[in-house]
């Protein structure tokens, strides 16, 4: 077991724990942040995804030991009422269906527009390549991207 003073959404957050363990678990079981969901355990779905200052990473595949003294953004930390120009977006354009992949989506969206404010379709396609949706809604999530783009 170890101690970590940890950054996330904001604040500091403490734990002891075991090194090795994943951030997603961190979050989920022992700060009590459910947002971000378990898809895959093999960070091939996106379904985990938080910001690591500010990149998007999947946090089940990231050891807590890894963070060091990085900052964490969880779906939790956009916004207090869902009032971030992605989660708007998202809301507008009907995105979500079953809503599970929707938080590691949202954070990837997010982190491609911090990045590239102004993505083209490919840009895009290849920012959200890595997060699987199980309901299809490819098409939605690329306008809420765009319409997100606008503000």
């Amino acid at each position: 077991m170890a101690k970590y003073n940890l950054k996330i959404n904001g604040k500091i957050r403490k734990v002891d724990i075991d090194p090795s363990t994943p951030m997603l678990w961190v979050l989920r079981d022992h700060l009590d942040m459910p947002g971000t969901k378990y898809g895959c355990g093999m960070a091939q779905c996106g379904a985990c995804t938080v910001h690591l200052d500010g990149t998007a990473v999947r946090s089940c595949s990231l050891p807590v030991s890894a963070i060091g003294k990085g900052a964490i953004t969880t779906i939790e930390g956009l916004s207090e009422n869902g009032t971030h120009p992605v989660q708007k977006a998202w809301i507008e354009h009907d995105v979500a269906q079953c809503g599970y992949c929707q938080s590691g989506q949202i954070m990837s969206a997010v982190a491609l527009l911090k990045e590239n404010p102004k993505p083209t379709d490919a840009d895009i396609d290849n920012a959200m390549s890595g997060n699987i949706c199980r309901c299809g809604t490819y098409l939605r999530i690329k306008e809420a991207i765009k319409t997100a783009s606008k503000n």
